[in-house]
């Protein structure tokens, strides 16, 4: 299973440690990622995501996970994100 957030499309970076000596050698930077059940209000069901802490804010900060996944380019989201917001695309066009 990749590490990706499947809602912000962060992955992991590459970076150094840097000793006092200043020798650097290669580390990687993992997100903090957490299984999570999201409900959406207007299809009236819940979701499961693999979704990183600051996505898991963003979505509460947008007002749940329906306006974020309408807010957001598909290109960032997961191939099962995607479907859920062409569910809700369906569902507010037929509304």
């Amino acid at each position: 299973m990749s590490r990706i957030c499947e809602l912000t499309g962060k992955g992991r970076q590459v970076g150094h440690n840097v000793s006092h000596a200043n020798n650097k050698t290669k580390r990687v930077f993992l997100p903090n990622l957490q299984n999570v059940t999201l409900l959406s209000e207007k299809l009236d069901r819940s979701f499961k995501f693999r979704v990183s802490t600051h996505g898991l804010r963003s979505v509460e900060h947008n007002g749940g996970l329906d306006n974020w996944l309408l807010k957001t380019a598909d290109a960032k989201l997961s191939p099962r994100a995607r479907k859920v917001k062409r569910e809700l695309a369906k569902a507010q066009a037929a509304a």
